[in-house]
């Protein structure tokens, strides 16, 4: 059989592969090897670290096409909800006040690649944390529903300032550098 031949037959194969699932497959096989060879705390530092970076550029992103230095409170809950829904994210605010920014997400960017690499949440928790403490001062995220594991859709709380719920709420908290 000619070579073309044999590369036109393979191309026609139905393999649902293609460069997002890809993508997605090959974050959830990194995120899987690294939670079973260092243990999903230390899995999960290694993703902070990843998310807060992309945290830090996504924030500039915005600030650069709102031409502004600092976003203020409703542009921050405006910018984490469409930032998901950019990367298919399904978030939407539920509430927002001075206090907390409330988000649900009801499907992952991450898709189905994302049940049980809950390390790949942090991803969530920097992007948003980074940018809401960048541009207010201070944030706290706590991943109430995730999901990772087992839930039927995310909720997340941004805390905004310090308060009684926000330090008993288990979440990682950020600062302006």
């Amino acid at each position: 059989m000619d070579n073309q031949i044999i590369a036109s037959s393979i191309a026609e194969l139905d393999i649902p592969l293609e460069r997002d699932g890809f993508l997605r497959d090959l974050l959830r096989q990194l995120s899987g090897t690294l939670q079973d060879v260092v243990g999903l705390e230390e899995a999960s530092g290694f993703i902070s670290i990843v998310g807060q970076k992309m945290g830090a550029s996504i924030n500039d992103q915005y600030q650069d096409a709102l031409k502004v230095e600092n976003l203020n409170r409703a542009q921050v809950s405006a910018v984490l909800a469409d930032l998901k829904q950019r990367i298919h994210g399904d978030f939407h605010v539920i509430s927002e006040d001075d206090e907390k920014i409330v988000l649900q997400g009801n499907s992952c960017p991450f898709e189905e690649k994302v049940k049980d690499r809950p390390s790949l949440c942090m991803m969530t928790s920097n992007v948003l944390g980074t940018i809401a403490a960048e541009n207010l001062g201070y944030a706290k995220v706590s991943l109430e529903e995730t999901i990772a594991t087992g839930a039927s859709a995310c909720q997340v709380v941004i805390y905004l300032t310090e308060t009684n719920d926000s330090m008993i709420a288990s979440g990682i908290e950020y600062f302006k550098e």
